[in-house]
């Protein structure tokens, strides 16, 4: 009997041992969103991780509290992350004199804003701090993260959990960020870091707006977003549609006694005219729209340069915000302020193509690409020069309140001096301004991808400082900035 008995024995074990890993495979992939961003049932407007609270915690004595200074961080694969990250070494190289101390540029940097390959740095930088310029380079930038991915997405043990509903190619491309890059690390983690406070960006793909990644965010969501991973935040704002899944996120707006930012009643009155409110009003209607969780349940978010490539439009939509709000100027503390410095870092990158030189039309590939890439890369043209925009008719505006003074009587340095002077540097660092046709040309033609040769790597590290440097208003920025600098203000709440 027990002959009979052996080898079904043997068999129920070969069965089980060939099972149970794939069963603990699938297990783990749903272990992976679990808890994705989980619900709050009150909004607690002096925790989590928000744009104006952890600018008030980073403050020091060392930073010039006149200045805010905002960095923006592009999408673009390796090629941004690379590129990005070349202009925060230059930062640190650079060394200025703020209220009599020696202190390295990049100790000023307020904030930075990343959007999918730029949000690796971005975040990465916000986690490790000055460790990034020892360990960010083996772990990240010299890895063949793409292949690394595409070897885990064909293998079959993973088709089980790939295949499970919910885990996705962003989930597993965000299980490997975090064994090579950011450990398991939460917004939480980054709540006690002396670092730049940090916003990353995903686009909905319902609505095409953007999905930033700040408790003020996720408040409308009545979910905490101190509980969500760096490394999902990064697979989010990096999820270039059809090539990685749409990450999905709970939606329980409208029952956690949400707060209206400040700026709400301000641009919503009936007699306050649209302009210059406009993607005011627009960012109300996407606020509103969160707050009716049973129609909308569940997020299906998507790489945030489908939105922003540059992640600026944020900033733009808070300056906007600022100008139609006098409640808000005084909640983010405007009149403060002496100068906002905006380095906007755009990797942004044109392939040359022989298209227009041929009577045949591109193939099918093609034209997908380019029809996404081309909007994308226009509008971020766009954005650099919404914000020129901005900052000049900052500038008209303080020059028309002088001449009403004087009008009125005044001399002109009494109407100066009772005007406040609020200077607004906007600094692009872009492969635009490559003096060289043929370095340009090199550039241009990297691909976006997340691997990439280590002489391009180190090229574009190289190029980052060096173009920052050779930017004429980043040379005068730096004489402005080691004027001395009174500690007596409070650096603004601003919620870019």
């Amino acid at each position: 009997m027990n002959q009979h008995i052996e080898p079904k024995t043997r068999l129920a074990r070969r069965l089980a041992s060939a099972i149970l890993p794939l069963a603990a495979l699938i297990l783990a992939g749903c272990n992976a969103m679990a808890p994705v961003n989980p619900k709050i049932e009150h909004v607690d407007l002096n925790s989590g991780y928000r744009v104006g609270n952890r600018l008030k915690h980073t403050h020091s004595a060392k930073n010039d509290p006149d200045t805010l200074f905002l960095l923006t961080f592009s999408g673009g694969g390796t090629r941004a992350a690379a590129f990005s990250y070349g202009v925060l070494e230059e930062l640190r190289r650079t060394n200025v004199q703020v209220n009599g101390k020696n202190v390295n540029l990049l100790a000023e940097v307020d904030a930075i804003a990343g959007v999918s390959g730029g949000s690796f740095t971005a975040l990465a930088y916000a986690l490790y701090g000055d460790r990034l310029f020892t360990e960010y380079e083996p772990r990240f930038l010299k890895r063949d993260v793409q292949g690394a991915l595409t070897r885990r997405a064909l293998d079959p043990l993973n088709w089980f959990a790939l295949g499970s509903g919910s885990y996705g190619r962003s989930e597993l491309a965000a299980d490997y960020y975090d064994e090579i890059l950011f450990n398991g690390a939460t917004f939480d983690d980054l709540m006690d870091k002396p670092t730049p406070v940090t916003a990353v960006t995903g686009t909905d793909l319902s609505t095409g707006a953007r999905f930033p990644f700040s408790q003020d965010h996720f408040d409308l969501l009545c979910s905490d977003l101190g509980k969500v991973r760096l490394a999902r935040a990064a697979a989010t704002s990096s999820a270039v549609p059809a090539v990685l899944s749409p990450v999905t996120y709970h939606n329980y707006g409208g029952h956690c006694g949400a707060v209206m930012p400040a700026w709400v009643s301000d641009v919503t009155r009936p007699e306050n005219p649209a302009r210059p409110a406009g993607r005011a009003l627009l960012r109300y209607r996407e606020i509103q729209s969160f707050q009716d969780s049973e129609d909308r349940p569940y997020l299906h978010v998507v790489d945030g340069g489908v939105s922003d490539n540059l992640g600026l439009r944020g900033l733009l939509v808070a300056l906007e915000e600022v100008e139609a709000s006098p409640a808000f100027q005084e909640q983010v503390g405007l009149k403060d302020l002496r100068r906002i410095v905006v380095v906007v870092v755009n990797s942004r990158s044109a392939p040359d193509t022989d298209w227009d030189r041929r009577p045949r039309a591109p193939g099918i590939v093609s034209q997908l690409f380019q029809s996404s890439s081309v909007p994308i890369d226009h509008f971020s043209s766009e954005s650099v020069e919404l914000l020129k925009d901005i900052a000049q008719r900052w500038a008209d505006k303080r020059e028309l309140e002088i001449a009403e003074r004087r009008l009125a009587g005044m001399s002109r340095a009494q109407a100066e001096a009772s005007v406040p002077k609020l200077r607004f540097d906007a600094i692009d660092v872009s492969f635009e301004s490559i003096a060289d046709p043929e370095e340009r040309r090199y550039f241009m033609n990297l691909p976006t991808s997340f691997v990439l040769p280590d002489e391009a790597v180190d090229r574009l590290r190289e190029l980052g400082g060096r173009l920052l440097r050779e930017t004429p208003a980043f040379r005068e920025l730096q004489g402005r900035i080691a004027e001395s600098a009174t500690p007596s203000q409070r650096k603004p709440a601003s919620q870019p």
